[in-house]
């Protein structure tokens, strides 16, 4: 027994000390021992692969050298148009958003949202979509025409924006905007967005003239692109997904790393739905995500590709079928760009809460996230909600940890005797194996029972940690006192130093392990594992302090009642 209580606590410390040297060196911009980051390669744009992309125009996405700067020119890929005309930018302010489009192509090239604050600068607002020297993170829109037809308006087709409000009125609920382009290939494109007071879906309206004398059969899509890049500000000692994610009625939610599109090969399929008559595509990242949102019953085809060097799409094609000469068809699609509430996504559309991830604990982060939010709805701070949570939790659980604490408690009452038996046998460890089990059966001491209770009950508190790692809620949520954004860590390190201190006592509490060199182990993994808190948003560390002082209590109580304590 004590062998294999040995064993464990080797593998959880030399796993703790490579996971704090890994985090250490991508911290420092060295790669990941378990991730190392891929080699990027020149591909050009358009590159194809097996789920209709190849159908996206070669200049359906710009390199990440055209977008060095707004209305900058840049060098070209080969085979790339001519340098379209310079471009009007268009900023439009609502409540929640400034949305800035380009005329080229009638899409948004930057947006700020409004009511979140950037956290590594509080004089900023979140940006999601970008365009500058060290973001790409685009929506794009526009058509593709049947093979060997004339190209028809793409999101880098010179529009015409109809003057009208850049902002929204005080007393108006919502506010439109509307790109023109002109005849190309004998279809005229008008994108019209509408915005909603208060809301982070933007309708999407898309209207396709047929201004020639044959029918076209052209398909729409719908991309979003992005860089690989981790957000700003992105914590190197707790892994959060960024990057594409696919959902449809059969696969359900499929999330794919920029790695697996970087290593796809040419026409290989990928790892996720290319084809469905309902579902989204989204970009997530920590707090925050997009997505293309598309009527039901609406035939589609998903695709994820390699754009450039360090740059990659996930859309959808949409078939319009044919639109006779002087016919018109129009097309409503949803954009959604913002934080990640839960209950919200899951209002707009099956399985976009699935964009907020908890990994493998969402069938118990879910309810826990619930129970959370209700909690939050009668005391008003999200912080006393993470207390009261945990003391429920703690509740829930406390048949199962009275028997673990009273197994530990009965463990180090009998610990002076074992103590003595491995000093009087320690030349002898077969006979010293033996009579310590003749005394555990004696005083019918089980030396791991104190495990299973805390095995059964830690993916419950797993599944809370990332409940609270994943929830946008806590973004600039305060607390009480010095404790301001429950996101953010402790400014004064007076939580982490607490659970350092809660952490030892807890230690002290335990039964001393026989094996001198498993006693001092019990004494540094403490602070081993404290030593990340010092990182870690002061939610998260507030959520392990309440636990562990809950534990303490119980624990000390009971060892108080078999008159163990200070043993």
């Amino acid at each position: 027994m004590n062998d294999i209580r040995r064993t464990l606590l080797w593998v959880v410390f030399s796993m703790s000390l490579v996971l704090l040297w890994d985090g250490w060196n991508r911290h420092n911009g060295e790669p990941s021992l378990f991730g190392p980051q891929p080699t990027a390669t020149n591909a050009a744009p358009g590159a194809t692969d097996a789920t209709g992309a190849a159908s996206v125009p070669s200049n359906a996405v710009p390199p990440a050298t055209a977008v060095a700067a707004q209305g900058a020119a840049a060098a070209a890929p080969p085979a790339a148009p001519a340098a379209a005309p310079r471009a009007e930018l268009v900023t439009i302010t609502t409540d929640v958003f400034a949305f800035t489009f380009d005329s080229n192509g009638g899409d948004p090239v930057k947006v700020e949202l409004l009511k979140e604050v950037d956290q590594n600068d509080p004089s900023r607002k979140v940006v999601l979509f970008d365009r500058s020297p060290h973001r790409v993170y685009l929506a794009q829109t526009g058509l593709i025409g049947a093979p060997g037809t004339a190209p028809l308006p793409t999101h880098l087709t010179p529009m015409q924006w109809v003057p009208g409000p850049r902002e929204m009125a005080a007393g108006s609920d919502s506010l439109q905007v509307r790109f023109e382009s002109a005849d190309v290939g004998g279809a005229r494109l008008v994108k019209t967005y509408t915005f909603k007071r208060g809301s982070y879906v933007v309708d999407v309206k898309l209207e396709v003239e047929n201004v020639s004398a044959q029918p076209i059969t052209p398909q729409l899509y719908f991309q979003l692109v992005r860089d690989g890049n981790a957000p700003e500000g992105e914590s190197s000692f707790y892994f959060t997904f960024t990057g594409p994610a696919v959902y449809d009625s059969v696969d359900k939610f499929k999330k794919i790393d920029f790695k697996d599109i970087e290593k796809r090969a040419p026409g290989a399929k990928p790892d996720h739905a290319t084809s469905g008559d309902t579902g989204w595509v989204a970009m997530v990242q920590h707090y925050f995500a997009s997505a293309w949102l598309l009527p039901e019953h609406t035939k589609r085809e998903f695709f994820t590709r390699k754009v450039d060097t360090n740059l990659y799409a996930v859309g959808m094609l949409v078939p319009l079928g044919t639109i006779d000469a002087g016919a018109s068809k129009t097309f409503d699609s949803t954009l959604f760009v913002g934080p990640q509430e839960e209950n919200k996504l899951s209002a707009l559309a099956p399985g976009l809460e699935l964009v907020k991830d908890y990994g493998w604990f969402t069938i118990l982060a879910k309810p826990l996230f619930w129970l959370l939010t209700q909690l939050h709805a009668v005391l008003g701070n999200w912080g006393w909600a993470i207390v009261a949570l945990v003391v429920l939790l703690k509740i829930a659980f406390y048949p199962l940890n009275a028997k673990a604490y009273a197994s530990m408690a009965k463990m180090k009452a009998i610990n002076p005797r074992v103590m003595a038996l491995r000093e009087r046998l320690k030349d002898k460890p077969q006979e010293m194996q033996q009579e310590m089990m003749r005394i555990y059966r004696e005083e019918k001491v089980n030396p791991l029972g104190g495990c299973l209770p805390i095995f059964v009950q830690m993916p419950f508190f797993i599944a809370l940690y990332w409940v609270l790692l994943s929830s946008v809620e806590m973004r600039n949520a305060p607390w009480i006192l010095w404790i301001h954004d429950l996101s953010a860590r402790d400014p004064y390190f007076i939580l982490p130093l607490l659970m350092t201190a809660s952490s030892l006592l807890q230690t002290w509490l335990n039964p001393t392990p026989p094996d001198p060199v498993q006693a001092k182990m019990m004494w540094i993994m403490p602070l081993v594992f404290s030593a990340m808190f010092f990182v870690f948003p002061a939610g998260l560390v507030l959520y392990w302090l309440t636990n562990n002082i809950l534990s303490i209590a119980q624990q000390y109580m009971i060892n108080k009642r078999l008159g163990v304590l200070g043993k």
